[in-house]
């Protein structure tokens, strides 16, 4: 089972990473109207698993869609739906982060979700966004667990505020350097020349491997690190970005994952979305019947995001390792009991 404590985050041990100060939570929930739930599965020995899902806002995303970006460093794995964000550049669904065997699932707990609400009685198709990583080493993955009702209800317990880390929802059974992983978040709030001050937020589904780096020093652990495995990088700013641009803006998030001492390996599936929440590039149903608004943000003035997006998603590592104290689990690829330690650092 987890170690059951209140672990720190990073900031808490005093160390720190870049140079932008985060939002008042370092969390994603730091971008306005941003929605985060979890649902965590632990049963028996044998189950360790869950669910997390992301919304942009707490309406109708079907009828009032957001513009979006994706990127792929690696694709050794499954991103539901990133084939239609890549053609329209919009996001028109929760976004679900869930693990291998439970894609399925999760499209299936994101069309029950969107069919019941108002609105959406004659909707017919939906691009269903479901991002995952293999979390066999702590969970047995085959025993189709989270269900669909299970999925959905990360996506009905969705809410603002302090975001929990660590072993819960999708990040409850992953494992990143041969330690526990999990779910993690960070944000950065940085002035934009002409625009004014923009905040974005990162949340990661940790399960990957490599050689941890903490702001580039070596750390020493007690465990052999893993070198294959995957990560998710949702990242959401309120600054007015068009889809080509948070394409990029998602691109930028992999050199935190670089930061971090990432194996980046021929197994190792990374996968980074990103989707802004400005009211004025909402595609509602009218601007959609219309001339797109895609102003905002130009290339000149873009790069403090880029560098932002960097750093959060390099703390948002470190802080969903912190958060997940150790397991034992379930190895079902071995079919033999497991356990991962969790990430203990000293305070500076």
């Amino acid at each position: 089972m987890s170690t059951p404590s209140i672990r720190p985050r990073l900031r808490d041990l005093g160390r720190s990473i870049g140079r932008f100060a985060p939002g008042a939570l370092n969390a994603i929930t730091d971008v306005a109207g941003v929605l985060v739930g979890h649902r965590t599965v632990i049963e028996g020995d044998r189950i360790r698993t869950g669910a997390t899902a992301i919304l942009p806002h707490g309406g109708n995303l079907f009828q009032d869609k957001v513009p979006a970006g994706f990127a792929v460093l690696n694709g050794f794995g499954k991103f539901a739906g990133s084939t239609q964000v890549e053609e329209l550049g919009e996001l028109e669904s929760p976004i679900v982060l869930t693990n291998t065997l439970a894609t399925g699932r999760a499209i299936e707990a994101i069309h029950t979700h969107l069919l019941g609400l108002a609105g959406n009685e004659r909707v017919v198709s939906i691009n269903a966004v479901v991002g995952e990583t293999n979390d066999s080493r702590l969970n047995d993955i085959r025993a189709g667990r989270p269900t669909s009702r299970e999925i959905g209800e990360a996506i009905a317990s969705a809410s603002g505020g302090p975001v929990a880390e660590g072993a819960v929802g999708a990040g409850t059974g992953t494992v990143a350097f041969g330690l526990k992983g999990g779910i993690g978040t960070a944000s950065r709030v940085v002035e934009v020349k002409g625009y004014g001050a923009a905040t974005l937020g990162v949340l990661v589904q940790a399960n990957y491997g490599g050689d941890l780096r903490i702001d580039g020093v070596p750390v020493a652990t007690m465990t052999t690190a893993d070198v294959d495995g995957s990560i998710v990088l949702i990242l959401a700013t309120d600054a007015p970005l068009c889809p080509r641009n948070l394409k990029r803006l998602a691109a930028r998030s992999f050199g935190g994952l670089a930061r971090t001492g990432a194996a980046l390996s021929n197994g190792s599936g990374d996968y980074a979305l990103a989707f802004t929440t400005a009211e004025s590039l909402r595609l509602t149903p009218e601007r959609r019947a219309g001339v797109a608004p895609f102003g905002g943000i130009g290339n000149d003035q873009i790069s403090p995001l880029f560098e932002a997006a960097i750093e959060a998603a390099e703390e948002a590592i470190l802080n969903a390792l912190l958060a997940a104290g150790s397991m034992d689990g379930f190895d079902a690829g071995r079919m033999k009991p497991s356990r991962f330690e969790g990430l203990v650092l000293p305070p500076v």
